[in-house]
């Protein structure tokens, strides 16, 4: 995959745009939970970011590796490591470079953040399930996230909630909003505002996001060889509902 710039400009202010405290202790008792259940340890985490999660997944006592696209993220989850004082592998590797840059197998792949959208088209996201399914070992855990696109197409929903962060005298703003192309693909658009006593800064950035529906993601797990495959409406662990769910989380096994 090419380079995203859109999270190369983000990962200085990602931890800012992301209520950490409150996102891992909504998500880390779900993903514990699972990761216990399956018997893993080895875990990876495709599309990374600043890392966040590995570095949790690590205090907890799992062997984390993570991947990123972007140079400057995984530069950014290395030093949120150190800072934390774990020892967790960053690795800069995208969709599809995964079997080739890491050193498998692993026991369980967690893909979250509303990563897994960023391929281009169903036989990108075969390719890039395939390199999941490569990397990890028979048996192994696959856990993807993503927004429920089901409810985002049917209603056309445009906007999504706005995210700000205040550190003294600067505050940070957040403004996402997503273009419906003729293709079928969306335009996912961030406006990032700092404000400072010298004035503002405003700055814009884009990229393209191929929305998977529930039923897209279910058939090409199948077709990749993942079996045992759940939907929960978010990591409460409810029951996905296509109509009302706000996310879409996935849960499968790699088949033998």
């Amino acid at each position: 995959m090419s380079r995203v710039p859109l999270y190369d400009q983000l990962s200085e202010v990602y931890d800012r745009f992301v209520d950490w405290p409150a996102r891992l202790a909504f998500e880390m008792p779900f993903l514990e939970k699972m990761l216990r259940e399956a018997g893993a340890r080895r875990v990876l985490d495709a599309a990374c970011g600043t890392g966040q999660h590995a570095i949790a997944l690590t205090q907890a006592g799992f062997d984390v590796a993570g991947a990123d696209l972007s140079q400057p993220m995984v530069e950014a989850a290395r030093r949120s490591a150190e800072r934390a004082g774990v020892h967790a592998e960053f690795v800069v590797a995208g969709f599809g470079e995964l079997a080739a840059k890491l050193a498998g197998p692993f026991d369980a792949l967690l893909c979250l953040g509303n990563s897994i959208p960023h391929v281009n088209d169903l036989a990108h996201l075969d390719a890039v399930l395939r390199d999941f399914r490569a990397v990890l070992r028979p048996g192994g855990l696959l856990v993807i996230q993503q927004r429920n696109f089901d409810l985002v197409l049917r209603r056309r929903e445009r906007f999504l909630p706005p995210q700000a962060n205040t550190e003294g005298e600067d505050e940070w703003l957040f403004f996402r909003y997503y273009d419906f192309l003729a293709d079928g693909r969306l335009r996912f658009n961030m406006v990032m505002v700092h404000r400072t006593l010298a004035g503002d800064t405003c700055q814009m950035e884009s990229t393209l996001l191929f929305p998977l529906t529930s039923g897209q993601l279910l058939s090409a797990c199948i077709e990749a060889g993942f079996a045992d495959l759940v939907l929960y409406g978010s990591m409460k662990g409810e029951p996905f509902n296509p109509q009302n769910s706000g996310d879409l989380v996935l849960v499968g096994r790699a088949g033998g």
